[in-house]
């Protein structure tokens, strides 16, 4: 048994077929059209066409409509209000969905209340809300008041 050496791999027989050379003659065994058959699309050079492509025909990936935008699922949805909106309010007092329709702050209480972080807060406030932003709660906090999360 000889040893396995780099100078001394050889492929398997059978292995390296030699390439078909087409339209070289009919005794090549694939002259003159190359195995394409007579005429047509097919058997032009150029092709195949490109993916999709229906002969000219308006493809089906441009005849259907395009999605817009998705729904999401389970979406939440809140009433939402900036802490700027909360400068008007009394210093020292509970705000909640409730006190915020009182005062005029929100009109229509259908979903629970979120509390975003646009504007300055300038007035200590407790706020019960069911979700705050992070610069929100920052913002709150940095001016004395409290976040409480309701469920």
């Amino acid at each position: 048994m000889t040893t396995l050496r780099l100078d001394s791999l050889k492929a398997n027989v059978g292995a390296r077929r030699r390439k078909m050379r087409k339209g070289r003659g009919i005794a090549a065994g694939q002259g003159a059209s190359c195995g394409f058959g007579m005429r047509g699309q097919k058997s032009r050079s150029g092709r195949p066409t490109r993916p999709g492509f229906e002969g000219g025909q308006m493809p089906l990936y441009r005849r259907v409509p395009k999605l817009k935008h998705f729904t999401t699922v389970n979406s939440k949805e809140f009433t939402v209000v900036n802490v700027a909106a909360l400068n008007e309010l009394k210093a020292g007092s509970t705000i909640n969905l409730d006190t915020l329709v009182k005062n005029g702050v929100v009109t229509s209480p259908k979903y629970p209340l979120k509390v975003l972080g646009n504007g300055e807060l300038k007035v200590k406030l407790t706020i019960q809300a069911a979700a705050f932003t992070a610069t929100a709660r920052s913002k709150i906090e940095a001016a004395g008041g409290t976040c409480e999360i309701l469920d």
